[in-house]
């Protein structure tokens, strides 16, 4: 069925139209019911929630914006918003939690049973970004003495409240993680046939507290649909989807590019982000690298008398500049995307430096190559002064290059994030140093 737009909404509902309207949503994917219900006005919204049926209104509760969220908590019954939570997916709910402000947790964490509440609460317990935060506690598990008859009687039985049954997790009476079995074996075998020789017990694994980046990797790696979480005990404790997993890879992506372009990380997307909390995310770095700049002002300061001398070096300084923070960042770019699929290690540090110094090698050939002639032909400047220049192109592009591809490495090795040895702070290395060699060429070269 074709999406309702919010003026076919607003009619129906102006109209009273409630049970058309009802059965025209109840034909929406929630995703899109979700994005349309984030549209609507409070009253509105409150409305056309009500009249969903209740397992679609809990499905689409879970992908609507916090915001949005929290006006519905605010108007849903204490009745209707135990119903709500009781069918949405523990790791959702906690997701929910964890943004909203502590008078409404109070009232969500007031309206849930015991059971819920305690795996409410020890999922919140687990450090930020970690495997733990982002698991579920809903997975079906099996005990290895079951036959696949007995699975598929489990399965049928547990299997509607939980977020997948394509994976079942085999566990003993300690629930330590043994194995698990699909439901593509479970089909595929007789049904007197016990889960102990169909399972596959070479299993992959993470712990509560590793990097939700490691669990990336290891979705990436294995192709996986769903990872299980296990405690220092090898208990298994909870699985990962890979729906978290791609939010987690948009979040951590988004991070990434923020801290490239000098720029703190945000939790909120730029068009709910007010221009105030924008300004104080983005004026640090500024300051940090205008600051960091004035040391090129110094270096041409230093040099003012060679400048004086020869006036004509100074139209090729931003060519320089320029061309060396493009070379560095082409580098570091390519190193930091390395770093994030843990292609690069420390131990390969020498044998980027070397490659990195045969690419420079050849790119800042073929640049001063290009460049000489322009100079020659173009702009009619003395062999010499197009020996400086194209002297200092090579040196430059090595040096980029060079840093470029050594700092986030060196970054990572000491606990930093790769992400901030991107394009503003390397341009800003690179920068100087360019002019210092552009300097020493032409003081060199010119006797100046």
């Amino acid at each position: 069925m074709e999406k309702l737009s919010i003026e076919e909404v607003t009619e129906l509902l102006q109209e009273r139209k409630l049970h058309q309207l009802r059965e025209m949503l109840s034909e929406m994917n929630e995703v899109d019911l979700a994005e349309l219900l984030s549209q609507l006005n409070e009253e509105q919204l409150s409305i056309v929630f009500r009249i969903l049926p209740k397992e679609l209104a809990a499905e689409t509760f879970s992908y609507l914006e916090v915001e949005t969220q929290q006006l519905l908590i605010h108007a849903l019954s204490d009745r209707e918003l135990n119903y709500l939570i009781e069918n949405l997916f523990i790791d959702d709910t906690v997701d929910m939690i964890e943004e909203m402000p502590a008078n409404v947790v109070k009232r969500i964490l007031s309206n849930t049973d015991p059971v819920t509440r305690r795996e409410i609460n020890e999922l919140l317990k687990y450090p930020e970004d970690s495997a733990g935060s982002i698991m579920t506690t809903e997975y079906v598990r099996l005990q290895e003495g079951m036959t696949v008859q007995q699975s598929f009687d489990r399965i049928r039985k547990v299997g509607v409240d939980k977020e997948t049954i394509y994976t079942c997790y085999v566990t003993n009476a300690k629930r330590e993680l043994l194995g698990v079995v699909t439901i593509k074996d479970l089909l595929l075998s007789n049904y007197e046939t016990e889960i102990r020789d169909i399972m596959e017990t070479n299993v992959v694994y993470v712990h509560t507290v590793e990097d939700q980046e490691k669990v990336v990797h290891t979705f990436d790696r294995y192709d996986f649909m769903s990872l299980p979480v296990v405690d220092n005990e090898q208990r298994l404790v909870g699985i990962i989807t890979f729906d978290d997993v791609i939010d987690v890879l948009q979040e951590e992506n988004t991070e990434d590019i923020e801290r490239m372009a000098a720029i703190i990380p945000t939790d909120k997307s730029y068009m709910k982000t007010g221009a105030f909390e924008t300004y104080k995310k983005r004026i640090p770095w500024l300051l940090l690298l205008m600051i960091s700049a004035t040391f090129t002002g110094a270096i041409i300061a230093h040099y003012e008398t060679a400048l004086g001398a020869y006036v004509v070096l100074t139209a090729y300084i931003p060519m320089l500049m320029d061309t060396g923070g493009n070379a560095g960042s082409q580098a570091s770019v390519s190193i930091i995307r390395g770093i994030s699929l843990e292609e690069i290690q420390f131990s390969d540090i020498f044998r980027i430096q070397g490659k990195e110094f045969l690419v420079s090698l050849l790119c800042g050939a073929t640049l001063a190559v290009a460049n000489f002639l322009k100079l020659i032909i173009f702009d009619k400047v003395t062999v010499v002064i197009a020996l400086v220049v194209c002297a200092t192109l090579i040196c430059t592009v090595i040096v980029a290059k060079f840093v470029g591809c050594s700092l986030p490495i060196l970054a990572k090795k000491v606990g930093f994030d790769p992400a901030v040895m991107a394009s503003p702070f390397i341009t800003t290395i690179v920068d100087a140093i360019s002019l210092l060699i552009y300097f020493q060429f032409a003081s060199h070269i010119l006797d100046i």
